[in-house]
């Protein structure tokens, strides 16, 4: 290499390609503030969470670019320099979470890459928020974002129609929020896939975040789905969530989907539970997909990665090579497979090969 580059000594590291936090909320947490727990949900409907967040929004907003660059810190900590973060477009804050957002992001720019999605968190006919998320596109937004279609919008095809529509005319991508496990949630994803289908402009463009419903379906209708989602090159960001509610995860990449996962919330009032570390979230789809042998744990971190290991299924070794995103990060673990079952500590974290997180010393 050329001898101006710069040069560190690992210290017997482990050089792993760095994580990516594909669907986060940078724009409204607690974190950088002083604790406070969500407050109960049992009983509490998504409309009731939604009357409430009307009444948080303003409060977070003053210190919403802040926390944004707080958020930006912990994800390299653990190894992200890449994320999609969803980012309110509702009639309380306006496009003020978005500007705020923007400037965060603007000032991390040198270490940390995001993609936006303007996300109607009020629901997109709902709220009749249409002028803003299209406002909200020409301001350099890559996806238009949406939300339970019938549960909040009620009206399915109206609602996935407006959203489709909006992407369509600016050209940009779609990431949804389907939380609906009920045959609404399975039509709706139906839809969406017809939609694309009839839209080649929309293939290899959008993206079903959660997609609960795919958990109801039978092996038979999941596979129909799977290949179709995949035909599509429609992908799935999933939380890889614990409870009663299994995901078909492995089943969907098996099919050809791209499966990627993030945080979701980080320290708010939907949730304290986010530690915004990808490499738990390997960990967490190691133990609940029985990967706990040495292959299938090592295997487990592309969910983590965007698919990007160090070795392929027959050992090789095609990560990195010459002309590869210098995004990686220093583990202290013997190999991927360590690294994911024990959530190995990350000692340094480097975007586009520059150091952003971390010490490690000049060679």
């Amino acid at each position: 290499p050329p001898a101006a580059l710069p040069r560190y000594s690992a210290g017997g590291q482990l050089l792993l390609p760095g994580t990516r936090d594909m669907h986060i909320h940078l724009d409204k947490t607690f974190y950088g503030g002083p604790w406070q727990a969500p407050r109960p949900r049992q009983g509490k409907t998504i409309m009731d969470m939604i009357a409430l967040e009307q009444t948080l929004i303003p409060k977070l907003l003053p210190t919403s670019q802040q926390r944004a660059e707080g958020l930006i810190a912990l994800l390299q900590s653990k190894g992200s320099t890449v994320a999609r973060s969803h980012c309110n477009i509702d009639p309380v804050s306006g496009l003020k979470s978005l500007e705020h957002l923007q400037r965060a992001l603007e000032n991390q720019r040198a270490g940390f890459s995001c993609e936006i999605v303007a996300f109607p968190q009020h629901g997109l006919l709902h709220s009749k928020v249409d002028a803003l998320m299209r406002e909200a596109m020409q301001m350099g937004v890559q996806y238009v974002g949406g939300l339970d279609p019938t549960n909040v919008d009620g009206a399915m095809e109206k609602s996935l129609d407006a959203m489709f529509q909006i992407a369509l005319d600016s050209g940009k991508g779609v990431d949804i929020h389907l939380h609906e496990t009920s045959p609404a949630g399975v039509a709706a994803i139906d839809y969406m896939i017809a939609t694309v289908e009839k839209n080649p402009a929309l293939r290899g463009k959008v993206t079903i975040s959660h997609a609960f419903a795919l958990s109801t379906l039978d092996e038979g209708r999941l596979s129909d789905t799977a290949e179709r989602l995949a035909a599509q090159q429609i992908d799935i960001a999933s939380t890889v969530p614990i409870g009663s509610l299994m995901m078909p995860l492995p089943q969907l990449s098996e099919k050809g989907v791209f499966v990627m996962t993030g945080t979701d919330s980080v320290i708010d009032h939907w949730s304290p539970f986010g530690s915004g570390d990808m490499l738990e979230k390997a960990n967490l789809y190691a133990q609940l997909y029985r990967g706990s042998d040495e292959f299938h744990l090592s295997r487990s971190l592309a969910i983590a990665t965007g698919n990007l290991l160090p070795l392929n299924d027959q050992g090789r070794r095609v990560w990195p090579q010459v002309g590869d995103d210098a995004g990686f990060m220093l583990v202290d673990a013997s190999c991927s497979a360590e690294a994911v079952a024990r959530i190995s500590p990350r000692r340094a974290t480097f975007h586009q090969g520059r150091l952003v997180y971390g010490s490690v010393a000049k060679a």
